[in-house]
């Protein structure tokens, strides 16, 4: 791994062309970027990755075994999916279009200007933060809803579902003052001040089972 500074942010340049693996290490050496080259889509799927803070890839469109756009379609929706920016010399609009509309960051056009590349890349390193930072908080609420009790978990979904409490009480068949402590243990658990906030938890569970499908 290349570095030049204390970002813990990584750069991976995935490309067959030895030139140009250079040329863009050293333009991300010199801007300060910890970076990692690759001479194949397959070496990089087989890589152990240091862990970081934020990861983007600058990846080569026509490569051997394995192409860019056939490597972003193994990452899309898995755990390793990273932002994309795409660069190559037989690049064409519907190519572009393509990689783009499968959510990559940028597509550029080799010879690129150096600074282009850069934008690019701190623009996919911006987006990788953000989705990081997204996962971070699913998963914290994921480990608060995981505290709740079966009873409780119940009690949750029918409160975020605009229930009042008698009327949970009776869809539950329990009393309704029991409804009220398993409320408020749920409050508790889940770190809500309002039912509002629940029910904003409520909708990030509902999409953290989605995920888990």
């Amino acid at each position: 791994m290349g570095e030049a500074s204390g970002d813990r942010r990584c750069v991976y340049v995935v490309d067959d062309d030895q030139h140009m693996r250079t040329s863009i290490s050293r333009l991300l050496l010199v801007s300060g970027y910890r970076y990692r080259v690759f001479e194949s889509a397959v070496a990089y799927l087989n890589a152990a990755l240091e862990p970081c803070e934020a990861a983007c890839l600058v990846l080569d469109v026509r490569m051997p075994e394995l192409s860019g756009i056939e490597l972003q379609q193994r990452l899309s929706g898995s755990d390793h999916d990273v932002p994309i920016v795409f660069v190559s010399a037989h690049g064409d609009i519907p190519m572009a279009v393509q990689t783009l509309k499968a959510g990559a960051v940028s597509f550029l056009q080799k010879p690129f200007d150096p600074a282009d590349l850069l934008v690019a890349v701190e623009e996919a390193l911006g987006k990788a933060g953000r989705l990081a930072e997204q996962v971070s908080k699913r998963s914290a609420v994921q480990r608060k809803y995981e505290l709740l009790s079966p009873r409780e978990k119940e009690v949750f979904w029918k409160v975020t579902q605009g229930l009042l409490n008698k009327q949970v009480a009776a869809e539950l068949g329990i009393a309704e003052k029991t409804v009220k402590i398993h409320r408020a243990r749920v409050m508790l658990k889940m770190e809500a001040t309002s039912v509002a906030e629940l029910v904003r938890l409520s909708e990030q569970c509902a999409e953290n089972a989605a995920h888990a499908e």
